[in-house]
C-alpha cells in the first residue's frame, strides 16, 4: 500500500490556494476541470516531497487534493476533510481481505479501480487500483453501495 493523498473541501479556491500555496509554500502539480461534475480538482505538494512527486509515477505523492465543487454546498465542518488515499496492488484481494475483517465496503470497486471504506472513527479511506484498473468482476460488479463515504 502506498500513501496517495488528503481531500479536503474548500469554499473558495483562490482563497484556498492562496493559503496552501502563498502562505504554506505548496505548490500545484495537478489540477482537474470537470465540467460535468462541475467541479474542480487541484493536487499540492510539498516542495520537500517534489522528489517523491516525481518518482512515484502515474499518481503523485504525497500530496493535498483541494476540492472545490462549483456549486455551494453546506458540509458542516466536520464534512470538510474527504478522505485519505492509497494505492494498492489488488484492489479486489484488498477488498476482499477487509471483508474478511469485518469491515464493510460502503463503495464497492465496481470499475475495478477505486473503492471507499471507512474507518472506526467514521474517516473515508480510498483505495486505488496501483497502474491500469482491473477488469470488472463479480461479486464486485454488482455490489450496491453501502452507506456513504
Amino acid at each position: 500500500m502506498r500513501y496517495l493523498h488528503t481531500m479536503l473541501r474548500v469554499r473558495n479556491l483562490d482563497t484556498a490556494l492562496k493559503f496552501y500555496c502563498d502562505a504554506l509554500g505548496l505548490k500545484e502539480v495537478r489540477r482537474i476541470d470537470n465540467d460535468k461534475g462541475r467541479f474542480t480538482l487541484v493536487f499540492l505538494g510539498a516542495a520537500a516531497d517534489e522528489h517523491l512527486i516525481k518518482a512515484s509515477g502515474g499518481r503523485g505523492a504525497p500530496l493535498v487534493e483541494l476540492t472545490y465543487n462549483w456549486d455551494e454546498e453546506k458540509y458542516g465542518e466536520d464534512r470538510f476533510f474527504g478522505h485519505l488515499a492509497y494505492e494498492v496492488d489488488d484492489i479486489y484481494a484488498t477488498c476482499e481481505r477487509l471483508m474478511k475483517l469485518g469491515i464493510t465496503i460502503n463503495r464497492p470497486p465496481r470499475d475495478g479501480q477505486m473503492a471507499f471504506v471507512r474507518s472506526p472513527d467514521l474517516h473515508s479511506i480510498e483505495l486505488l487500483q496501483a497502474g491500469d484498473a482491473k477488469p470488472p468482476q463479480e461479486p464486485w460488479t454488482s455490489m450496491p453501495n453501502t452507506g456513504h463515504w
